[in-house]
C-alpha cells in the first residue's frame, strides 16, 4: 500500500501550494513513486506542478451518466476502469489524478465514489500518494480515501485558521477515521512570526504543531505569472521552511524502497 500524505484545511490556506511542494519534494528525493491526487472540485494542484489536464473524474461522472449503451458490451465497471487509466496525467517523476468539477446540478456522490475506487485500486501501484483535499470538511466525511498516514491540517496565521484545523481533527475522532497522525502547519506567516497570543491558541487545540511556513511574494509572482510554483528556487524562503518540516516529520517515517 502506498504511503498516504493528505492536506486538509479551509479555503484560502496554500495547501494546494503545499501538496504539490511534496510531491516536488518525493520525486527529488527519489523516494519512490508518486501519484498526486487532486481531490479538490475546484482543481489547480495541476497549476502549481505545470501540467495540463485533458479530463476529469468529474467528466468521466458526467460521460457514463449520460450514455445509453457501454462500447464493445463492456460492463459499467470495465468503462470505468478503462476511462481511469486513461485519466491518469504523467508528470516528471510522478502521475496525476484530478478530481474535476462535474457539470450542472446534482451531488458529488458518483464522483466521490469512482475517486475512493480509484484510490483504492492504485494505491499498491505506488509508493507514495499525496492528496490535496478540497476546502472544508466534506471530503474527510465521505472518506475519500480509506486510511491516511499522515494529513497536515493547513492554517493561515489567523485565529479563525486555527479554529477550522482543529475542527479537521475533531471531525477524524468524531468519524473514527483511520488517519495514523495529523500535524498543524501554520502557513503564510508574517516577518515578526506568530504573536503569543496565536501561540496559546494552538497549544489549548492540541495538535502538534509541525512548523511555520513564512509569507513569500516569490510564491505571488509566479503565481502570478502563471508560471508552476514547482519552479520556485529551492532557496526561496517558504520552500525552505516547507522542506525542513518534511525532512523531521515526513523523512523519518517512511521506508525507503529503491
Amino acid at each position: 500500500m502506498a504511503y498516504t500524505i493528505a492536506l486538509a484545511g479551509k479555503g484560502g490556506t496554500g495547501k494546494t501550494t503545499l501538496a504539490g511542494f511534496t510531491v516536488d519534494y518525493l520525486v527529488e528525493k527519489g523516494l519512490g513513486t508518486v501519484l498526486a491526487v487532486d481531490a479538490d472540485p475546484n482543481s489547480n494542484l495541476n497549476n502549481v506542478l505545470g501540467v495540463d489536464v485533458e479530463f476529469t473524474l468529474g467528466e468521466i461522472r458526467e460521460e457514463v451518466k449520460n450514455m445509453e449503451n457501454l462500447p464493445g458490451g463492456m460492463t459499467k465497471a470495465d468503462y470505468l476502469n478503462f476511462r481511469l487509466q486513461q485519466a491518469i496525467i504523467e508528470g516528471k517523476g510522478y502521475d496525476l489524478l484530478v478530481m474535476g468539477r462535474p457539470e450542472g446540478l446534482g451531488c458529488y456522490c458518483f464522483a466521490n465514489g469512482i475517486l475512493r475506487e480509484a484510490t483504492d485500486k492504485l494505491s499498491n501501484s505506488y509508493s507514495f500518494m499525496v492528496i490535496d483535499n478540497e476546502a472544508g470538511l466534506e471530503h474527510l466525511s465521505r472518506r475519500t480515501t480509506k486510511k491516511v498516514d499522515l494529513m497536515f491540517a493547513v492554517s493561515e496565521c489567523s485565529k479563525r485558521g486555527i479554529d477550522a484545523a482543529y475542527r479537521v481533527k475533531a471531525l477524524i475522532d468524531e468519524l473514527n477515521l483511520d488517519v495514523k497522525e495529523l500535524f498543524l502547519i501554520v502557513n503564510r506567516v508574517p516577518k515578526d512570526g506568530i504573536d503569543g497570543e496565536l501561540l496559546k491558541h494552538i497549544e489549548k487545540y492540541n495538535i502538534p504543531l509541525a512548523g511555520l511556513v513564512p509569507l513569500d511574494d516569490s510564491i505571488y509572482e509566479y503565481d502570478n505569472k502563471g508560471i508552476p510554483l514547482v519552479n520556485l528556487p529551492k532557496n526561496t524562503e517558504a520552500i525552505r521552511a516547507f522542506r525542513n518540516i518534511l525532512d523531521s516529520i515526513l523523512l523519518p517515517r517512511i521506508t525507503i524502497k529503491k
